[in-house]
């Protein structure tokens, strides 16, 4: 137990394992709550369990190459209304900013950019994607610069509600926005910007190893008790 999630535990394995099983058992996760009560702890214990265990979640993914999609999204907060004009300007307010890659027939990337700056997409794009790269945009402003920093970049116009040209698409980043707000919105109910990024890895950690031979119960398994993999 020295080294892992386990270590300075007074709580069983057996507990550990089957709260390792609950979450990869559900598709959109599972919540402290309901943690404590499937398992008979305490909350603290069930969210400190749930901590440790999204904790081994986090992947070191290399940089995609190929064709990848790239889109953004707003996490959280509440519409304001009033005018249209100071609707439109207080829309993001409160909302967090996730950045999305998706490498297309391989794996997906969600960062989580706390300040929320459009001009931090670009530089991510240069960190986490191969040059010479085909990414697929919506028209954003921020991405016209793509082509600049040395990407083939197609992008399509959802403003004017196109959403397909051919193979030029964001359906699957699309596809995992949707999955990601219902999860969080049905199981959690809201997010903080603090654990955000947590989360985030939770479910691009689903996405990754949703085909894995293995099973989720052991991708988890494997990254609790390294020798479990051997």
């Amino acid at each position: 137990m020295v080294g892992t999630i386990f270590e300075d535990s007074a709580t069983s394995l057996r507990l550990w394992f089957y709260a390792i099983y609950l979450m990869s058992s559900t598709r959109c996760g599972i919540s402290a709550k309901q943690m404590e009560r499937e398992l008979g702890v305490t909350y603290k214990t069930a969210w400190r369990m749930f901590n440790r265990i999204r904790s081994l979640l986090s992947e070191d993914i290399a940089p995609f190459g190929g064709t990848v999609e790239v889109d953004e999204t707003y996490i959280g907060g509440k519409r304001r209304y009033g005018s249209r004009k100071k609707a439109a300007r207080a829309w993001s307010q409160d909302k967090q900013v996730v950045a999305g890659h998706v490498q297309r027939g391989g794996k997906l990337r969600a960062i989580h950019l706390p300040k929320g700056a459009s001009n931090a997409l670009v530089p991510l794009v240069r960190q986490h994607i191969l040059p010479a790269s085909l990414i697929y945009t919506d028209e954003l402003p921020a991405y016209t610069h793509l082509k600049k920093a040395g990407y083939e970049h197609r992008r399509v116009n959802h403003t004017a509600k196109v959403y397909v040209e051919g193979d030029v698409h964001t359906s699957t980043i699309d596809g995992f926005w949707a999955h990601l707000k219902n999860g969080l919105r049905g199981v959690y109910h809201g997010v903080s910007a603090k654990w955000l990024q947590a989360y985030l890895d939770e479910y691009v950690f689903r996405y990754n190893n949703r085909d894995n031979p293995r099973g989720m119960f052991n991708a988890i398994l494997s990254r609790a008790v390294p020798e479990a993999s051997s």
